[in-house]
């Protein structure tokens, strides 16, 4: 057989992944924090029908020059799909459990005894308080303040626990130690500090419960995609750094707000466009190599 009709079938089968990953990207133009990702290209092995000669070094002048390799080259192959880590727009939902990362990091979440990363913010309390993801009962994941005020009218410094970050932030109704102080509200800031407002009927207090933690990794394009907008570290992630928001390169929080797909429309109909295009040329050496064959068999008669 020909290989010219074995190498268009590999660009018939890699184009065909490159419609696929481009068809998930438009899927996902909607979806919170998706991030886009990118077909690339390489070349397989070559077969060599003559070697490389090297020019006469024995004459001066020589009698001869160099004679480059006559090689045919065997198809194409996926070379990586990678996926892009630039930041999404920004939405604004007025909606107060809503967060989204403003530069590098991830919100960190666990699930069962999974510990997972996601860009994707919508976050809310659940029925015991518990900040969770709400589409999968993920608990979030931070910091707490072992330094409460209570009813001092000194500032008193938050103290955030550990440097982990691995403890699920739960917002009670009840001061965690005053008696008949319940909760009234909350607000959450850019550095991700839940503070909670606390009130007897008479007088109300504020209190630093929690701080949202972040985590990065050395090459975030290199995270697993776990479904539901998450995250697994893999051999070439590199390990999470888990910090406070706006510290070791980690970015801050907007509240109230999301962020977007980073999938651009016009971006990936052009590349629809060409991936279309590369498919169709592969089909026509098909179809031209096949009527090649057809003379060749038709000589026979």
């Amino acid at each position: 057989m020909m290989r010219s009709m074995y190498s268009a079938v590999t660009g018939l089968r890699n184009h065909q992944i490159a419609m696929d990953v481009i068809g998930n990207n438009i899927a996902n133009v909607n979806t919170i924090g998706y991030k886009r990702s990118k077909t690339s290209f390489a070349t397989m092995l070559s077969q060599n029908l003559s070697g490389a000669a090297a020019p006469d070094n024995l004459n001066n002048p020589p009698t001869f020059g160099g004679i480059n390799p006559i090689q045919v080259g065997l198809g194409m192959s996926i070379s990586s799909i990678d996926r892009i880590m630039n930041q999404g727009a920004a939405q604004n939902t007025g909606k107060a459990t809503d967060m989204m990362v403003q530069d590098d990091g991830f919100f960190v979440v666990r699930l069962g005894s999974d510990i997972f990363y996601t860009r994707t913010g919508n976050f809310d309390f659940d029925r015991d308080g518990n900040l969770v993801d709400p589409s999968t009962g993920a608990l979030v994941q931070g910091y707490a303040n072992s330094t409460l005020q209570g009813t001092s009218t000194a500032p008193v410094a938050p103290s955030w626990g550990t440097a982990t970050g691995s403890m699920n932030i739960k917002l009670g109704m009840d001061h965690p130690d005053l008696a008949g102080f319940t909760l009234s509200g909350f607000t959450i800031d850019k550095k991700g500090v839940i503070t909670g407002i606390y009130s007897d009927g008479t007088q109300s207090i504020t209190e630093q419960l929690y701080m949202i933690s972040l985590a990065n990794f050395s090459n975030p394009g290199g995270l697993m995609a776990m479904g539901n907008n998450f995250y697994a570290p893999s051999n070439n992630s590199g390990a999470a750094s888990v910090g406070k928001p706006g510290e070791n390169g980690l970015g801050t929080i907007i509240p109230g707000a999301l962020e977007m797909s980073n999938v651009e429309l016009a971006q990936e109909f052009t590349d629809m466009i060409v991936t279309q295009r590369g498919f169709q040329a592969n089909s026509r050496v098909i179809t031209v190599s096949d009527s090649l064959l057809q003379e060749l068999i038709d000589l026979k008669r």
